[in-house]
């Protein structure tokens, strides 16, 4: 099954989702591509500021259709 949501495509939808909110977007981002068990469908976990600590935001997009699913931030 291939993600019709690319790796930096989920990147920048997280990160689009975290301004949106105010937080802070720290470099380098990490996104992590988790498949269904059965095979269809999928999420792209996507952190911010992913060698640090703190101003870290983490958001869960849909692999299909690039919705956000889930999404926090910890600050410090």
């Amino acid at each position: 099954m291939t993600s019709a949501v690319t790796e930096q495509e989920a990147i920048a939808l997280a990160k689009q989702a975290a301004l949106a909110e105010g937080w802070a977007w720290v470099e380098p981002a990490q996104a992590a591509l988790h498949r269904s068990w059965r095979g269809k469908g999928g999420r792209w976990v996507v952190f911010s500021n992913a060698r640090g600590l703190g101003a870290k935001a983490r958001v869960v997009i849909d692999a299909a259709s690039g919705a956000v699913l889930e999404k926090g931030y910890v600050p410090r």
